[in-house]
């Protein structure tokens, strides 16, 4: 199995993003509320300050002994003159018995020939009362607002994308070698219902495809093997009977050991394409061990290299038998074809992994390439470059790992493949 990052799901991150916009158009929106607000009051305060001061002047022409009322206003006479100043000052206020914060407008008039100051002050903190009033009963209601939209907007959102999500479950059990076709949700949404129309029409084409190719493969592998076999077969009965000389025989061998790589290679193919297919699905629990020793006493029945096994672990995985085979099959025949001068080959079983090794006596020169198809750094004619490639597609097939390196100072080359046994039994 592939491993993935953390993913997160649609709705939720879709409800996230609103939750954090609506957070912060709340701030931002609070922030202007009080800041507007509060030049309101200001400037409301200062309008009265001056309404207040004109007042007190006009009393003044007809009353000029007035003074006013600490500390709300005061009239005194004065002998220089002052332009009006607005500032905030604190004032003990006897009726409260406290200081309280007062806005003060001040400055000095000729009323009747003789020069007054006059002040008018009005109270700040009545006004910041109401601001905060206003503002913390404004982000009530907003955040209000916004719990309601967020909860309902998620409601809304399942309910929209409902479609989406059935047909999501629906194309993850889909499978391209069953005959159902799929079947989608329908929906009025515009985009979902184009959506499952390119989705249907998709998977019904790759169906067929794969029913196409899946026939092709099982034609070419009945098909081409017979001609080739009789193409064989000939050959054979005309050495036998034919009275032809040594230059003749020697062409008519080296024509059938074409035949018989063209018969491996085709083989191969098939069995890259079935593999590339997903026809391989009877999986069963069977003995690594057991498939390598059942390897090992058909390949001494072949071959004069001696296949030495040491098991240090015995263990189980679960994947087709077939598969199993051709795996411990191919690089068995990988280590016999490439050692040197009959050498033995050591099988090492771990407890997850196992180990293919052979003499050498130089590595690779490009290693990294050593699995890729019909890649190849052997000069021998019998070798089609696919039988590494086949072990690499087999073990991506199980998510196993398969690796190569040569030790230098033992001269040998070590294939190793380590199964991946939590995931797989």
């Amino acid at each position: 199995m592939k491993t993935s990052t953390t993913k997160t799901p649609l709705l939720r991150k879709a409800s996230k993003t609103f939750l954090i916009t609506s957070i912060i158009i709340m701030v931002i929106s609070g922030v202007v509320l009080y800041s507007y607000t509060r030049w309101l009051l200001n400037n409301e305060i200062e309008e009265e300050l001056y309404s207040n001061k004109d007042r007190v002047e006009h009393l003044l022409e007809t009353s000029p002994e007035i003074i006013g009322v600490a500390p709300i206003m005061m009239a005194e006479k004065a002998a220089a003159t002052e332009a009006n100043i607005l500032i905030d000052t604190l004032i003990y206020d006897p009726l409260q018995d406290e200081v309280e914060l007062f806005r003060q407008l001040s400055g000095t008039k000729i009323i009747n020939g003789q020069n007054y100051k006059i002040t008018v002050r009005a109270m700040v903190i009545e006004a910041d009362a109401i601001l905060y009033g206003i503002v913390f009963t404004f982000m009530t209601i907003i955040f209000l607002g916004f719990i309601f939209l967020y909860f309902f907007n998620e409601k809304r959102n399942q309910k929209l994308w409902k479609p989406f999500f059935v047909n999501l479950g629906r194309v993850k059990l889909f499978s391209i070698k069953s005959d159902k076709t799929l079947k989608l949700m329908q929906s009025d949404i515009l985009e979902f219902h184009e959506l499952n129309q390119e989705m249907e029409s998709l998977t019904n084409k790759i169906q067929v495809d794969y029913r196409n190719l899946k026939q092709f493969t099982e034609d070419v592998s009945h098909e081409m093997q017979t001609p080739l076999a009789i193409m064989q077969a000939k050959i054979e009965t005309v050495i036998n009977e034919s009275d032809i000389n040594e230059n003749q025989f020697e062409r008519f061998s080296s024509l059938q050991e074409d035949i018989q790589r063209l018969k491996q290679l085709n083989k191969k193919l098939i069995l890259l394409a079935k593999i590339d297919n997903d026809q391989f699905t009877a999986t069963e629990v069977i003995s690594i061990n057991s498939i390598l020793k059942q390897s090992i006493e058909n390949f001494e029945e072949l071959s004069d290299v001696c296949l030495e096994m040491t098991e240090n672990a015995v263990f189980n995985v679960r994947m087709d038998r077939t598969l199993a085979m051709v795996l411990c099959n191919n690089l068995l025949s990988n280590a016999i074809k490439h050692t040197i001068g009959l050498q033995p080959v050591e099988i090492i079983i771990n407890k997850n992994s196992i180990q293919i090794i052979n003499n050498g006596t130089t590595g690779l020169d490009r290693p990294e390439q050593l699995f890729n198809r019909f890649y190849k750094e052997s000069k021998k004619p019998d070798s089609t470059g696919l039988g590494l490639s086949i072990v690499k597609k087999v073990c991506d097939y199980y998510n196993f790992n398969p690796s190569y390196l040569f030790r230098e100072s033992e001269q040998q080359h070590v294939f190793q493949v380590d199964f991946n046994l939590k995931a797989n039994v």
